[in-house]
Parts: structure tokens; sequence; C-alpha cells
């Protein structure tokens, strides 16, 4: 996790990376329904990578929130 302070508050970073994407969803949605503090943004993103004939993907999310 990463602070950043701007005025009164902080800017925090949570980063996410899962192999699936529903596993991606159900993280940041645990995250969100827990989290303290306002959403800013969410930056999304999708890899694929190959692995001799297997495809291996990475969904990652970065959720911006102050606290």
């Amino acid at each position: 996790m990463c602070y950043i302070n701007i005025g009164d508050y902080f800017m925090k970073v949570k980063i996410f990376d899962e192999s699936h994407e529903k596993d991606l969803e159900i993280q940041v949605n645990q995250f969100l329904s827990e989290m303290k503090g306002e959403l800013v943004d969410i930056k999304f993103s999708t890899a694929i990578s190959m692995f001799g004939e297997d495809q291996i993907y990475c969904f990652t999310a970065m959720v911006i929130y102050t606290g």
C-alpha cells in the first residue's frame, strides 16, 4: 500500500493481481465493501503470455482512494 499526502488527507493505492477475472472481481468488490475513505479511481489491465502451449492471463486492478 502506498500513501501520498495531499493537503489534509492521504491518497492510498491498493493493487490486485489475479489469474482469473472473476477472482479479481471478487477481491476488488470485497476490498471496496470494507474500504474506509472515498474511492478516487480504479485502473484495470489485462496481460496474456505464452508458456509452452499454455496461455497465462494476468488481470490487475489498482484502486486509488483517500483515507
